[in-house]
């Protein structure tokens, strides 16, 4: 069983707590600048094993083409049948989304976010961009790149973060 999530990054700045001098107010870089880009995030919650990949936009269009790249990393011989938990995003159950064969998207109830494996990791994605500004997305996304190719490289990290036991022993 795995899970999936998306994410949004964009050029407004993730502000972190840091520490200062005291007395002396920190700088950080700030805009307020509504362009996003998207990242999708597959999960196994049992091993860590994982998957980001950063489409330029979600919707059913970019979301079959993701399901597909997932399926052939995730089984490249096509033999097994790959539970995918998703929430009800209007991609996710939208009815011309194209879903590989050997991929069942199991739903999770409405409004419970606390359930989906997938959700916690996302701050490691967003450490990577946090308490910095970049003027552009195409200046983002090598960095947001560079800390998703680690996370896929890393999933004994990945697998501490998703923190899902019910999700973890489903796999067992």
């Amino acid at each position: 069983m795995w899970a999936e999530d998306e994410a949004r990054l964009g050029l407004k700045p993730i502000a972190r707590r840091i520490w200062a001098t005291r007395g002396r107010r920190p700088t950080a870089p700030g805009r307020v600048e509504y362009q996003w880009t998207y990242v999708y995030g597959f999960v196994h919650p049992a091993g860590g094993r994982n998957l980001e990949l950063i489409p330029p936009g979600v919707n059913a269009e970019w979301m079959g083409p993701a399901l597909a790249e997932f399926a052939r990393r995730a089984d490249p011989a096509g033999e097994e049948l790959l539970v995918l938990l998703v929430d009800n995003a209007g991609w996710h159950v939208a009815r011309r989304l194209a879903v590989p064969p050997n991929v069942v998207l199991w739903r999770l109830p409405p409004c419970t976010p606390e359930l989906q494996p997938a959700e916690p990791p996302w701050p490691l994605v967003r450490e990577a961009v946090a308490d910095r500004g970049f003027d552009s997305l195409a200046e983002m996304e090598p960095v947001l790149v560079d800390r998703c190719r680690w996370l896929i490289g890393h999933p004994e990290v990945v697998r501490g973060a998703c923190g899902s036991y019910w999700a973890a022993a489903l796999n067992s």
